[in-house]
């Protein structure tokens, strides 16, 4: 029953720990980290490999912003990125358009049109293999060894691991400008034609405001369900999370209701030992694990899990990305 098994770094425990103290989350993979220090709040399957899908994107928006890129310049869509984009959800940057890049990156990381990744890689000087190339290799920078990406957009075979992914969303959210466009709900963009594309975050928890929501990015395609990364303040402590291969749409941002309670309680059955160093990979201390399989079916039926929030209707146009 690995695959069930939820797995949390613990220190000097007060008293036995129950696998009733710790959320039941239904993604396949998750990651609580401490975004100050590292630390491992809680965990499962954390480190297995998993498609990660358009979350890919927030390693796109690093890499440009070290490639210097103009947030202030222009950069036309072209068919390369329209090849580039091909199978992925519908886009809104039409073909010989032209957009400033900072309005790029709202595109991606807001509601993550995959044609924005190359348009922006362009801008900041690399071709789509190129552009490959340096997120291959800031990957190994950030410490990150199982993280690999073939592709710019994430629709076909990136891959990493629910802590790896927290450990990078935690790099790009010490990007000021990073942080404000992921933490933002909704913003207009304009081309150099004038035509306006309204664009809404498709982070349900940071829209619904019932947790203070930092910022994340989500991702799906069949092969790796629903993913969704963010990182929130619960607690006076701000946290990072990573949820991979949800089999529902709404099910990455219940578990993220599930954990956030969890930690609004004071994460009972938790107490953070390991500080993990984003830099380099580090040998973990000693894990307690405890085996999470059989509390579903002893439990109560679940409550439906949240509605998805509905766009504002003053706000023209629908997020991209499911």
């Amino acid at each position: 029953m690995r695959h069930l098994a939820a797995v949390v770094v613990l220190g000097v425990l007060a008293g036995p720990t129950s696998a009733d103290d710790l959320p039941d989350v239904k993604s396949k993979a998750v990651v609580v980290l401490d975004a100050k220090t590292g630390a491992e709040i809680f965990s499962k399957a954390a480190d297995d490999v998993r498609p990660i899908a358009s979350t890919t994107k927030i390693f796109v928006a690093m890499v440009v912003r070290k490639h210097n890129l103009d947030l202030g310049g222009w950069t036309e869509i072209n068919r390369v990125d329209a090849k580039e984009a091909a199978g992925g959800a519908r886009t809104r940057l039409d073909v010989g358009e032209k957009f400033r890049n900072q309005d790029l990156l709202r595109a991606m990381l807001m509601a993550s049109d995959n044609r924005a990744p190359t348009a922006l890689g362009r801008a900041a000087g690399m071709d789509p293999d190129e552009l490959v190339t340096a997120m291959n290799k800031l990957a190994k920078e950030l410490g990150l060894a199982h993280t690999k990406f073939t592709s710019p957009s994430g629709l076909h075979g990136n891959v990493s691991t629910a802590r790896e992914m927290a450990i990078a969303l935690t790099a790009a959210l010490g990007d000021r400008v990073l942080r404000e466009i992921m933490g933002d709900e909704f913003e207009t963009v304009v081309s150099k034609r004038h035509s306006k594309i309204g664009y809404g975050t498709t982070n349900a928890p940071l829209v619904a405001k019932k947790y203070d929501v930092v910022g994340g990015k989500t991702g799906y395609t069949k092969p790796a369900g629903y993913c969704f990364i963010t990182g929130a303040r619960i607690d006076s402590r701000e946290v990072v999370m990573a949820f991979l291969g949800a089999d529902a749409k709404q099910t990455r941002f219940a578990d993220f209701n599930r954990v956030a309670a969890w930690l609004d309680r004071g994460a009972p059955g938790s107490k953070l030992a390991a500080k993990l160093d984003p830099k380099r990979p580090k040998t973990a201390p000693a894990k307690h694990e405890i085996e999470a399989h059989g509390r579903v079916a002893h439990k109560a039926a679940e409550p439906a899990e949240p509605a998805e929030p509905a766009n504002d209707p003053a706000k023209p146009g629908p997020s991209i990305e499911p």
